[in-house]
């Protein structure tokens, strides 16, 4: 079993360590990947606040256009540039955050590979412009470009990259080659062979062999778009070779030790699904998979109550005949005068009656927080007046009806979470609890990162 796994049993899942795979000073890359919507830039940051309190000098790379994880940290705004977290390095490591810009880092890297003149073109170029503000994959791209400067700087032991919000949470792996085939492509080779053969030439080549094409490119894109794209080709020529260098650098980069991967998913079948695709994938390429963290995971404190018998509990209180208003008891009237089934009914009042105790402790996982003051303030059933009664019974009966609601969802994802884990045993696994809010301050994200660390559910 590798670094970062706690072994369970044969019948669950390993557990991934988290802490253990933090203190690693051997892990120098966390890739957190999933798809939209699951909590990536969550993650990315507790791991990196979490990090930087057990020691480590952590960097988080994100790509968040909600720009959540600067609120959270208590920075007014993340740039390309890493910004240090101040309160974020209490157990003596440091904690730096960054937010990628995508035009930025690609002029940057015109002007560290492009002489001045070169350069100065490049970039007042209105093809480049376009191609470095919203190229399908440019974002994706320049996040491994960005990967690899803040590696080759060496500032931080540890860097913790959360991936772009891609439809696909395969982008980020696909598109460095994707770029790679547009300058290959056959398109660019026919743009850059004038500028190759130049001069007299080059015009005489342009105007017998490529006549029929311009015509019909300037048609579909215009003249002066076709002369930008051109204009831009031949300045860009000798650096083609270079970003594909640089990506198949980073793409070995992903593969070496060092570098591990988390799977970030919710417990639902689309996220789950596309984890799957994501680790299967990982495999392919030879990529070290750390586990999966299954984020908003939802657990009950009171879950020997089954959702059938809360139902049922419920049900009963509010048919309001099981229990004996007048008295306050059930099943305590003459013997002789009961009707057939009367013992069967006082096993279901005992059975309303334990429910409402549970139902209070439910309802702390339920999500309720109006109901439980009413619940614990009003007197107990049997010495409550029949008003007061018929108000904590309807209270429990809502409080179980929730229990049930939860409890349902609850089987609901560990049948979803099955699914996936008999087809990948061998992926080890953090559940972290839904949280009853949004995580907007370092407190939360420190809440997060102990979440992670246990890696099970509260209640569970």
């Amino acid at each position: 079993m590798s670094e970062g796994v706690d072994t369970v049993g044969l019948d669950t899942p390993p557990r991934l360590a988290v802490d253990r795979l933090l203190d690693d000073r051997q892990t120098r890359i966390i890739v957190c990947c999933g798809a939209g919507g699951v909590g990536k830039t969550t993650t990315a940051a507790a791991l990196g606040v979490r990090a930087a309190a057990r020691g480590r000098k952590a960097v988080v790379l994100t790509i968040d256009p909600a720009r959540r994880l600067a609120q959270s940290m208590g920075i007014d705004s993340l740039d390309n540039t890493p910004r240090k977290v101040a309160s974020a390095g209490e157990g003596g490591g440091e904690l730096h955050a960054m937010m990628l810009d995508m035009k930025r880092t690609f002029d940057e890297i015109v002007e560290a590979h492009a002489d001045a003149e070169r350069a100065r073109a490049i970039l007042a170029n209105p093809f480049y412009q376009s191609l470095s503000a919203g190229f399908a994959g440019t974002q994706e791209y320049m996040a491994m470009e960005k990967l690899g400067q803040l590696r080759a700087r060496d500032d931080w032991d540890l860097i913790i990259v959360d991936t772009p919000p891609s439809r696909s949470a395969l982008d980020f792996l696909d598109a460095p080659k994707r770029l790679g085939s547009f300058l290959d492509g056959k398109f660019i080779r026919v743009l850059m062979a004038p500028a190759k053969v130049g001069g007299r030439a080059g015009m005489k080549f342009l105007n017998v062999g490529m006549s029929m094409m311009t015509g019909t490119l300037s048609k579909l894109m215009g003249a002066s778009l076709l002369k930008d794209v051109q204009t831009f080709v031949a300045a860009m020529d000798t650096m083609f070779g270079g970003f594909r260098t640089r990506a198949d650098a980073t793409f070995r980069l992903l593969q070496a030790p060092g570098t591990a991967f988390l799977v970030v998913a919710a417990p639902e079948p689309d996220a789950l699904r596309e984890a799957a695709y994501f680790v299967e994938r990982l495999a392919a390429e030879k990529m070290p998979l750390a586990g999966l963290v299954l984020n908003r995971v939802h657990g009950s404190g009171a879950d020997r109550l089954s959702a059938e018998r809360a139902l049922a509990a419920a049900e009963n209180l509010e048919e309001g005949g099981i229990v004996d208003q007048e008295s306050g008891k059930a099943g305590l009237r003459d013997a002789a005068a009961e009707p057939p089934g009367a013992e069967d009914r006082a096993e279901r009042n005992a059975e309303s009656k334990a429910g409402r105790k549970i139902a209070r402790k439910a309802e702390g996982t339920a999500g309720t927080t109006e109901a439980a003051p009413a619940a614990e303030s009003t007197p107990p059933h049997d010495t409550a007046s029949g008003g007061d009664t018929a108000v904590v019974d309807r209270i429990t009966a809502g409080l179980l009806r929730l229990h049930a609601e939860r409890m349902q969802v609850i089987a609901r994802e560990r049948r979803t979470r099955d699914r996936f884990t008999s087809l990948h045993p061998e992926v080890a696994v953090a559940e972290v609890a839904a949280l009853p809010g949004d995580v907007h301050d370092l407190a939360g994200l420190r809440a997060v990162g102990e979440r992670l660390a246990a890696g099970v559910p509260a209640g569970a």
